[in-house]
């Protein structure tokens, strides 16, 4: 595959700015929410659940939940979030409601022209059969299908729930939670507190309009030292991003560089079997910023 500069992969960065200009369910910042970055988190070691606060605020100041709410791929992944049990080790229920909410989630983004634009791709590929029918099956089976993370116990996690909606491991670690609206939910019912952005350098220095962040932040008392999400994209831009990355790479993990708009990625793929273990973007610089 051609390389671009910087190192970056430049036939996957071409697909992944075409579903960034298809994106027409991305929230405008300054408009549909504002952030509020304040100051540089600090460095916390591994295991540790201190740290300190360098974000007095929350990281969101405004949502128009109402917008949110009238687009259907939010709406149904809203709908999602509360699915799931918070803790590895302890098997998940699949209600017959929820596994509606799983399908009525994915035939909404199916509909979406970034989701067909990803599947064209991954056919043209031989990564994907052109079927939709097929196609729904094999992203179910990527993000829904339930395996044992932990394995003390039952089948206790999926792609969807480590990466959207976050899990703790022996009540000691957070995993995964790598979703703003998931984020901008937990924090609203204080169940997360930010603690600060999270940068090298001025290259990596965010700003208030970013559309990737890497920050640090706890949930229910435990610290996440490092975290990474988007910031106000659609649902179907990163279910399509990461199930393209997943499915392009055979091997346990799939790392590449891209650069998608204005931003130079890393974008990290974990592979559980025939799903995702986890996936999350890593911000390494942003144009308005190269000096």
């Amino acid at each position: 595959m051609a390389r671009g500069s910087q190192g970056t992969n430049q036939e996957l960065s071409d697909v992944l700015n075409e579903l960034w200009k298809l994106d027409v369910n991305r929230m405008k910042p300054g408009i549909d929410y504002k952030i509020n970055l304040q100051g540089k988190a600090g460095f916390v070691s591994e295991g540790s659940n201190s740290a300190r606060d360098s974000a007095r605020a929350p990281l969101f100041s405004y949502v128009n939940e109402n917008k949110l709410k009238s687009i259907d791929t939010y709406a149904y992944f809203i709908n999602l979030l509360d699915n799931y049990e918070m803790s590895t080790g302890v098997a998940e229920q699949v209600t017959k409601e929820e596994l509606k909410e799983n399908n009525l989630f994915l035939d909404a983004i199916l509909k979406t022209e970034i989701m067909k634009c990803a599947h064209r791709y991954l056919v043209r590929k031989g990564r994907a059969k052109s079927d939709p029918a097929q196609f729904k099956m094999q992203l179910y089976d990527i993000w829904f299908k339930l395996y044992r993370r932990d394995k003390s116990g039952g089948e206790d996690s999926c792609g969807f729930e480590h990466v959207f909606v976050g899990e703790t491991k022996h009540g000691k670690e957070i995993m995964g939670l790598h979703n703003w609206v998931q984020f901008y939910h937990q924090e609203k019912h204080n169940h997360v507190d930010y603690k600060g952005y999270k940068a090298r350098n001025n290259k990596d220095t965010p700003d208030e309009d970013d559309h990737v962040l890497n920050l640090q932040f706890s949930w229910n008392g435990l610290v996440k030292p490092v975290g990474s999400c988007f910031i106000g994209v659609s649902p179907e831009f990163e279910v399509a991003l990461f199930t393209i990355v997943f499915l392009l790479s055979d091997e346990r993990v799939a790392n590449v560089k891209v650069k998608v708009d204005e931003y130079l990625l890393e974008i990290v793929v974990y592979r559980f079997g025939n799903s995702i273990g986890t996936s999350y973007p890593k911000m390494i610089s942003s144009n308005n910023r190269e000096f």
